[in-house]
C-alpha cells in the first residue's frame, strides 16, 4: 500500500487517524466524513454545491439550460428564496452598474452559458443591458467595471502555478496594476486586492465553476486533460473564501482518490488560509462552513 512522506497510508487517511491540511491551516476531513465541529461563537460561513448529472452534453460542453438551472436553484437556496428573480433583487437594484468578473484562460475559460445566465437573471433584476459588462483582461480599462457599484465574480477551479490553485480569491488579480507584485509567497496576500478600491465591498455572488476542475499541474499555463474530470458542479456563496475553501476540499479529495495517496500541491494554496486570518475576508475553516448539497451526488467527495 502507498504512503505519504510521513509514512500515512491512504487506509489510515481514510480512517481518520490523520487528515491533509487545506491551505496550511483547516484539516481536510476524510471521505465522507463531516468537518468537527466550531465552538459556536466562532464565525460561519455558508455556500451552496449544486450538480447536474447534465450539466454537460455528449460532447463534454456546457449544457446552458441546465446551467441556467443550476444557478437559479444554488441562487435561492444560498438566500432562502423560493423564486429565482426575487433572489436576484436582493443581490442587485436597477441602479447598479454590475460588472461580471470572468475568466477567459483558454483551456479551461468561464463557460459562455454561465455567463449570459449570469448577465439574464442581472437584467431581470432591472439592471438596463447598457449597464452590464462581462470582462476579464480588460476590466482596468472598461467603463462599466469602472463605474461598478456590484461585481459578480465568477470562475472555474484549477490548479495553479504560482498560487497553489486559482479560484474566486485569485480572479480579481487584473484590478491591480502589477499583477505579478501579488505573486510573491505562493501569491499569500491575494485577499489584499480585495481591498482596492475597485474592488472593496461590491461583490454580491461568487460562483466557482467546478464543471470539469484541474486537479493537478505543473509549470505555468499547465494543462492536461487527463487532469480533470466530469464533476458537473458550481459552488456559490457570498463569502470567497469559504467557496474557494470548499473547491479546495473537492480538489484534495479528488486528488486522494487519483494518487492513492495524500499528494501536497506542488505550490501551497496558502493565500486561502490567509485571506481570513490576516484579512479577515470569510471563513476558511472547513468546520465553520454550512455547505448545502443540492441535486446530483453521486461521487460528490465531500
Amino acid at each position: 500500500m502507498s504512503k505519504t512522506d510521513g509514512g500515512l497510508t491512504r487506509r489510515d487517511f481514510l480512517r481518520g487517524t490523520a487528515c491533509v491540511t487545506i491551505a496550511g491551516t483547516a484539516a481536510l476531513p476524510a471521505r465522507g466524513q463531516e468537518p468537527a465541529a466550531a465552538p459556536a461563537s466562532a464565525p460561519t460561513a455558508k455556500v451552496v454545491l449544486v450538480r447536474d448529472a447534465n450539466a454537460l452534453d455528449a460532447a463534454g460542453k456546457p449544457n446552458g439550460p441546465v446551467i441556467e438551472q443550476m444557478l437559479d436553484r444554488a441562487v435561492c437556496e444560498l438566500l432562502g428564496e423560493q423564486d429565482a428573480g426575487a433572489a436576484w433583487k436582493r443581490l442587485v437594484k436597477p441602479d447598479d452598474t454590475v460588472g461580471v468578473k470572468t475568466n477567459a484562460w483558454r483551456f479551461l475559460p468561464t463557460p459562455e452559458a454561465l455567463e449570459q445566465a449570469i448577465k439574464r437573471r442581472v437584467m431581470d433584476a432591472g439592471v438596463p443591458e447598457n449597464r452590464i459588462a462581462i470582462d476579464d483582461s480588460k476590466i482596468r480599462s472598461n467603463p462599466i467595471f469602472q463605474q461598478a457599484t456590484a461585481l459578480i465574480n465568477v470562475r472555474p477551479m484549477r490548479t495553479h502555478h504560482w498560487a497553489g490553485v486559482g479560484s474566486c480569491l485569485k480572479n480579481y488579480i487584473l484590478f491591480s496594476d502589477k499583477p505579478w507584485s501579488w505573486h510573491e509567497d505562493s501569491c499569500a496576500n491575494l485577499a489584499g486586492i480585495w481591498e482596492l478600491p475597485a474592488v472593496k465591498g461590491k461583490t454580491r455572488l461568487n460562483v466557482l465553476v467546478m464543471l470539469t476542475p484541474l486537479f493537478h499541474g505543473k509549470g505555468p499555463h499547465h494543462f492536461q486533460k487527463e487532469y480533470t474530470w466530469e464533476y458537473k458542479g458550481m459552488i456559490l456563496g457570498t463569502d470567497p473564501v469559504a467557496v474557494d475553501a470548499t473547491g479546495l476540499r473537492i480538489l484534495e479529495a479528488k486528488r486522494l482518490e487519483y494518487f492513492n495517496e495524500v499528494q501536497s500541491f506542488v505550490i501551497p494554496p496558502k493565500h486561502i488560509r490567509v485571506a481570513e486570518e490576516k484579512f479577515h475576508l470569510g471563513v476558511a475553516d472547513p468546520s465553520r462552513i454550512d455547505v448545502k448539497k443540492l441535486g446530483w451526488q453521486d461521487d460528490v467527495l465531500i
